[in-house]
């Protein structure tokens, strides 16, 4: 006999222009509790977002976790802070030499 599922059926939203349109569920921390496996499950295949919640109040929000590799080109892009000229000569570093 095949093991009833507890949660109700998921419907996906129509397709959109929206780049952050995901499924997000709310769900109690005892109903998670009891069916922790398989809501995981349904987050990595569905892309879920889950929102647990204790007495009514959210405490923790399960996401299909990334498991793409960065890209090796661009991955620093926005890091270096100093902007300034480290080719031209500096002529105040060397003082007077004559």
């Amino acid at each position: 006999m095949a093991k009833k599922s507890l949660l109700p059926p998921v419907s996906y939203p129509a397709p959109s222009t929206a780049l952050a349109a995901h499924v997000v569920m709310e769900v109690k921390a005892g109903v998670f509790k009891d069916t922790c496996l398989q809501l995981l499950d349904h987050v990595r295949d569905r892309d879920l977002h889950l929102i647990v919640t204790k007495y009514g109040e959210p405490v923790a929000k399960i996401v299909p976790a990334d498991t793409q590799t960065p890209s090796a080109f661009g991955f620093m892009s926005g890091t270096v802070l100093g902007q300034e000229d480290i080719v031209a000569p500096d002529f105040d570093a060397w003082g007077d030499l004559g």
